[in-house]
């Protein structure tokens, strides 16, 4: 087989692995989400050690980046899709760290009714999802033309943390005696926050894989 066909298949095959660490991080937020309210503790407590296989993903994608450009020496634009891929895997990690973080902060104490303290949460997880999704499809299908949904979303996220302050402040000026379970909704909001950075920073490497640009800036 040439050398460049045997190049684009390597090439293939990181993208699928790039987008599978992606959807398998997509899941595990829906999963939790989506078990919280059930009270679903078994799921909850499972997310936290799936963690390890997001963890085995990066490295794998990792590994597989070394080899295209130890291996197979590629040129400027293919190089760029690997650095890129590399940057990416690290920004879908720690994604998947705070997915972690929420489900071990809800296994450590009682589940908090989001709703009862600020109406802005729900809305918030959903948004944040939303742009989770929007910039690892964007990398993976290489549709730079969505990058701009992606730093738009980000504001929405950003104004609805906000947003999640203001109302925790209300409710405890109530003296509802609830102060534990406000700590856990600002942490949860802020862990939501920081996703919606990652995904930035992944539509960011999206740019960077079609231009070699960042902020205006040529670094390949």
């Amino acid at each position: 087989m040439a050398t460049r066909l045997v190049f684009e298949q390597e090439l293939q095959e990181l993208r699928k692995s790039v987008a599978d660490m992606g959807y398998q991080v997509e899941s595990n937020y829906d999963r939790l989400f989506a078990a919280l309210p059930a009270s679903d503790f078994g799921t909850v407590e499972a997310l936290v050690k799936n963690d390890r296989d997001v963890n085995d993903m990066e490295r794998a994608v990792e590994a597989q980046c070394l080899h295209l450009i130890t291996k197979q020496q590629p040129i400027a634009r293919d190089l760029r899709v690997v650095s890129a891929s590399l940057k990416v895997v690290t920004d879908i990690e720690r994604i998947g760290d705070h997915v972690a973080d929420i489900a071990e902060l809800a296994l450590r104490g009682e589940y908090v009714d989001l709703g009862e303290i600020s109406d802005h949460l729900e809305p918030m997880i959903a948004e944040t999802r939303e742009q989770m999704h929007r910039a690892i499809e964007a990398f993976v299908s290489r549709d730079a033309s969505r990058v701009r949904e992606v730093t738009e979303g980000d504001d929405v996220v950003d104004s609805l943390f906000a947003a999640v302050q203001a109302d925790v402040i209300r409710f405890l000026r109530r003296g509802t005696g609830r102060e534990d379970a406000c700590v856990d909704v600002l942490l949860i909001a802020k862990y939501l926050e920081r996703i919606g950075d990652h995904a930035v920073n992944i539509g960011e490497w999206e740019s960077f894989q079609e231009s070699g640009s960042i902020d205006h800036v040529r670094l390949l």
